[in-house]
């Protein structure tokens, strides 16, 4: 599969994921120069200074002028507000993507309201840590990791083509599910972590107005699964809210299981317990590993 060069790339957003993409572009030589556009001027500044990007645009059509490539990693609730107000000025032919961990609100749509003059390939990393902003970016993020692309029946077939090319020469594996099939499963598998997590910490500042005592005291287990409620609380509004069907059939099934291991606990059942917890292991074993059986 031959990858795609572009003279000029502009992406949208230079935190984290953004910033990261830029710098496994450049060191792929994909391209030749990277533009970047962020709303937030400080950070735009930082990722210049840090050598994310070559230059900074001062505003959005001057980010978009000549590029071939575009990469919108806004947070999701934006994506499709800020494609279309680029379209005026985006290049013909130019092939746009973007980087959000929601597809159904924005894929069709956006394909939709950029067609014929450009071409637009849903995509989502399934990567990232709890920093944010363009100190956080980082080389090798991908590098391991899934990359999720959710086409459409009217998706251009080498644009397709052009964006899975991009994610696997930095060292991502591409898996292409439709929209409605990646929020399902990503409501599953990233966004009910980060419910949990949430409210786990929720629960333990509870238990800590009572018992001053736990603060200082989190360990390992406090921290692995309290890690991603660092996360951005805008980011994670925006996708709890964009996916919310979705987000609350997850939770659901976890109140369910919640359900379960309390009543086991209520009844000081061992034998439960254990298989229980051997039955959890297993499956999370499965998941790391991607077997579904």
């Amino acid at each position: 599969m031959s990858t795609p060069y572009f003279e000029r790339v502009a992406i949208f957003g230079v935190g984290l994921i953004g910033g990261s993409l830029a710098l496994e572009l450049r060191a792929a030589q994909i391209c030749t120069t990277i533009v970047g556009y962020d709303s937030n001027a400080e950070n735009l500044a930082q990722a210049v200074e840090l050598g994310i990007v070559d230059d900074a645009a001062t505003a959005p059509e001057d980010a978009v002028r000549g590029a071939s490539l575009v990469i919108l990693a806004t947070p999701p609730a934006t994506i499709f507000d800020v494609a279309t107000s680029l379209a005026p000025y985006l290049e013909e032919g130019a092939i746009v993507t973007d980087v959000g961990s929601v597809k159904t609100p924005i894929v069709e749509p956006l394909t939709r309201a950029l067609a014929p003059k450009v071409r637009f390939v849903g995509g989502h990393p399934v990567a990232g840590t709890e920093k944010s902003g363009a100190a956080a970016a980082m080389r090798d993020l991908f590098r391991g990791r899934k990359c999720i692309l959710t086409p459409v029946t009217t998706t251009d077939p080498d644009a397709l083509q052009a964006v899975r090319a991009i994610w696997s020469r930095i060292g991502a594996h591409v898996v292409v599910l439709s929209p409605t099939v990646h929020d399902t499963v990503c409501a599953a598998i990233s966004h009910l972590p980060h419910v949990t997590a949430y409210a786990l910490t929720a629960a333990i500042a509870d238990a800590a107005e009572k018992m001053p005592e736990i603060y200082g005291l989190g360990a390992g287990g406090f921290n692995d699964t309290t890690r991603i409620a660092s996360s951005s609380p805008q980011m994670w509004r925006d996708i709890f809210l964009l996916n919310r069907d979705a987000v609350l059939d997850a939770v659901e099934r976890m109140e369910s299981r919640l359900a379960e291991l309390r009543q086991l606990i209520d009844r000081a059942d061992s034998a439960g317990l254990e298989k229980f917890f051997a039955g959890m292991r297993d499956v999370r074993q499965r998941v790391l590993k991607g077997q579904s059986s």
